[in-house]
């Protein structure tokens, strides 16, 4: 045992985050060095670009998520300025698909909306800050269930998860009433948990892998003097000798010099495709690395609210306080959400109801709809997706992407199972949406990959039998000292935002880990 273990952590989303701070809560000695391959975005490592006010800054931060890749934003990043990459297509605000058609893009047909981000704080820079927690069947069987609810609960804490955001509004709750009307019965339409702290003027600061680091992020805290975060630093290899790793192979994105740091432990969160990436270019392949790939098909639509139906539960002055809390910041106003969660066997989904004065698309200010005073609903269907080992990525030894790592082919398909419940879902989604007001939008499915909660590709399982690829503490199967974090390490078909769920695994992952080192 070394005295001053090194742990190094792959990704600095809310996953590598959880794994840090548990490493250094639970260990009196180790060090933690994490490697992020895009920039940190905001002077607090990893905070959620929703919280940035000025709409220029905000904008460029999510530009500059595209990671160094990003063409024309390489002097701002700190690279060369004679440096040529490869520029990027981005998908969604702070995304960028890895099938963007270019020299190196992954090979996606069947999955064309698959998106990540490379910047500080991954995906938590950008995400909704939804936590529902799962439930049912989205629940992993082999943790019992007194030992996964204090999982959760730690997840909760470290996410800042409250459920208090919009319980106030009066159009919220005048929305649920109507969904309550449309559902007909259980379960029964409540708020939707978020990860943030409100704030004493109504706003709300929303949650990123700045409030999961915690006092890793306080320069006055001890914890921190054990952490470093190198930005910009690609973990290209991990180096192992046997069933062990030794280190791990990094360039230096803004010189390009490649040096390997040595580590007793690798935790791996890169996200649910740079994960096994990873692993498959260090040699690490266990039978199922890449396979069981699943995510939430989704189905939504826009409604514009009817007035003579929210007055039956709300009054104008309820809207107007509602208008008042959302301009407190035009840019990312707090709104009034809603859900009807996932419940078995009658509702096998998750349903989510955003209010908002305006569309998420400007309307022709002749659209019979335009300037509606009750203002709108964004509502979108969440449903299952039964991991099947035909669906996944694999990865070529001889076609690199443009990273120079081994590129990758998405294959998926949707089932009839799957298709039976979009049928379903998208039913019920036409008559809630009639109850609550008149369709701008009507209902569609999303292109595959639209969700970004992408599962299963790292997944978890009792028994190295080819079906999963670590164990149920997310150990890589035949590794001492290799771990995996992420929604890829989500074993189950679930319908709900993964995040609360992979946290709580990687607590458990790291609590597992610090006993090893």
């Amino acid at each position: 045992m070394n005295d001053t273990p090194v742990i190094a952590v792959v990704g600095s989303g809310p996953i590598g985050s959880a794994y840090a701070r548990e490493l250094l809560e639970a260990h009196p000695t180790a060090r933690v060095v994490m490697f992020e391959a895009g920039p940190q975005l905001t002077a607090v490592p990893g905070a959620s670009v929703r919280n940035i006010t000025d709409p220029g800054e905000k904008d460029l931060a999510r530009e500059r998520s595209q990671g160094p890749q990003a063409g024309a934003l390489r002097v701002s990043l700190g690279l060369p300025a004679g440096t040529v990459v490869e520029g990027m297509f981005t998908a969604r605000q702070g995304t960028h698909l890895l099938d963007f058609g270019g020299e190196g893009s992954a090979h996606a047909p069947t999955f064309p909306a698959a998106a990540a981000s490379t910047n500080v704080g991954g995906m938590g820079a950008h995400w909704t800050c939804a936590t529902p927690r799962p439930s049912d069947t989205e629940r992993v069987d082999f943790i019992d269930d007194r030992e996964w609810d204090a999982l959760i609960d730690r997840a909760e804490q470290l996410l800042h998860v409250q459920s208090a955001a919009f319980a106030d509004s009066g159009v919220g709750a005048a929305i649920r009433a109507l969904l309550a009307e449309a559902q007909g019965g259980e379960p029964a339409p409540s708020t939707l948990p978020v990860a943030g702290d409100p704030q004493p003027d109504g706003s709300m600061r929303w949650a990123g892998a700045d409030v999961v680091l915690g006092p890793l992020a306080d320069p006055a805290s001890p914890l921190a003097a054990r952490f470093e975060l190198r930005d910009l630093s690609l973990v290209r290899r991990i180096v192992v000798d046997g069933a062990r790793a030794t280190g791990v192979e990094v360039e230096d994105l803004r010189t390009h010099a490649t040096t390997t740091v040595a580590a007793d432990l690798v935790v791996v969160a890169a996200d649910a495709f740079r994960t096994p990436q990873l692993l498959w270019a260090s040699g690490i392949r266990p039978a199922a690395l890449g396979r069981y790939l699943s995510e939430h098909p989704v189905v939504i639509s826009t409604v514009a609210l009817s007035a003579a139906q929210m007055s039956r539960f709300a009054t104008e002055a309820d809207l107007d306080a509602e208008l008042a809390r959302r301009a407190l910041n035009p840019v990312d106003p707090v709104a009034a959400v809603n859900r009807i969660p996932f419940a078995e066997p009658g509702h096998p989904f998750s349903l989510q109801v955003m209010y908002a004065e305006q569309p998420p698309f400007p309307l022709p200010a002749d659209h019979p709809l335009a300037g509606n005073r009750w203002g709108y609903v964004n509502m979108g269907y969440g449903m299952r997706k039964r991991p099947r080992v035909e669906d996944g990525v694999t990865f070529s030894d001889e076609e690199l992407d443009y990273r120079g790592l081994p590129n990758m082919t998405i294959e998926y398909a949707l089932t009839e199972a799957e298709e039976a419940e979009i049928a379903d879902a998208t039913a019920r989604l036409r008559r809630i949406g009639e109850t609550l007001g008149t369709f701008v939008t009507e209902p569609r499915l999303l292109p595959n990959g639209s969700s970004l909660h992408f599962q299963g590709t790292t997944r978890l399982g009792t028994a190295d039998d080819g079906t999963s690829v670590a164990d149920p503490h997310s150990r890589v199967w035949g590794f001492e000292n290799v771990y995996v974090g992420g929604n890829g390490t989500i074993p189950t078909a679930t319908t709900m935002n993964p995040t609360l769920m992979s946290v709580a695994l990687a607590v458990r992952g790291a609590r597992d880990a610090a006993g090893r080192v």
